[in-house]
């Protein structure tokens, strides 16, 4: 009988992958449903772009983005996708915290864009090896290289 992937996996390298999974997929569910929410153009939605001073118009652009994000971070491959589909939610998510605090709004309005930040640095933190792009490099620190396998896909 041939081993499949998963039983050949250390439980180290199990574990590293449910670190990487269950925050993506936490994350991934919030941005799926705040982009569906985005694309109804509830009255719930469009009330609340105004209030923060944007336009109906940028719920349908953000939840279309939030939805292509997702599919970009669970799709296989896909390496350098995945990196701008990580620095847009950063974006977004930091954008929106600040929009809720300019507009006063109290802490039950901002704290969803912190979770769902904190879920999204997680996961970018956590993500493997071959869902890594390049090298990173910190002054002083020793260099994480991605397999050339994982470079090449990006």
């Amino acid at each position: 009988m041939v081993a499949t992937r998963a039983e050949r996996q250390s439980p180290a390298m199990k574990l590293r992958n449910l670190d990487y999974w269950i925050p993506t997929a936490i994350f991934s569910l919030g941005m799926v449903g705040g982009g569906l929410a985005n694309l109804s153009q509830s009255p719930e939605v469009v009330a609340n772009l105004g209030r923060l001073g944007y336009p109906p118009l940028l719920g349908s652009i953000l939840g279309a983005w939030k939805l292509a994000g997702v599919v970009a971070l669970l799709a296989p491959g896909l390496v350098r996708l995945k990196e701008w589909a990580y620095a847009g939610y950063f974006f977004l998510l930091t954008g929106a915290f600040v929009s809720h605090v300019a507009a006063d709004d109290p802490a039950g309005q901002t704290m969803p864009s912190v979770v769902l930040l904190t879920f999204l640095l997680i996961s970018w933190a956590r993500r493997p090896a071959q869902r890594v792009l390049g090298e990173l490099k910190l002054p002083g620190t020793a260099t994480h290289s991605a397999p050339a396998t994982a470079r090449a896909a990006g």
